[in-house]
């Protein structure tokens, strides 16, 4: 059963990433913003808007599997670490400066979903042990 989450939340990181990244990539090409019909055509010959739908079809579909098993808490916290892998990618590919309040900010994500995963552990053996 990890080993299911393991995959299923690096398929789902790696969609809502790609998505994301996609997006910022597809509103520069867009630029700059005009309200005519050659914009429109320069949006939709984009290839980076397609990558981005696919994307998010690709997070989608993750999602709902991993929603058959994975408890909702956990699982809700954890598909937010995407948050902090486009910072991460933002700064390699966009340039972006990686301040010390986005770090804070991305420990606080990344320790937030490591309460919960063991929240839950511990709440699973209490169950199993009132059962038994």
């Amino acid at each position: 059963m990890a080993r299911f989450y393991l995959i299923g939340f690096a398929c789902l990181l790696f969609f809502d990433t790609l998505g994301q990244t996609g997006f910022k990539f597809s509103a520069l090409e867009a630029r700059p913003l005009e309200y005519s019909l050659a914009w429109i055509m320069r949006i939709l010959s984009n290839k980076w808007i397609y990558i981005t739908t696919l994307s998010y079809a690709g997070a989608f579909f993750s999602w709902m599997i991993l929603l058959k098993k994975a408890p909702v808490g956990p699982a809700f916290a954890a598909s937010r670490t995407q948050i902090v892998t486009v910072m991460l990618i933002s700064v390699f590919i966009f340039n972006e400066t990686l301040t010390l309040a986005r770090c804070l900010g991305a420990g606080l994500i990344i320790a937030g979903i490591i309460c919960l995963a063991f929240a839950e552990k511990k709440l699973a053996e209490k169950n199993k042990s009132a059962i038994s």
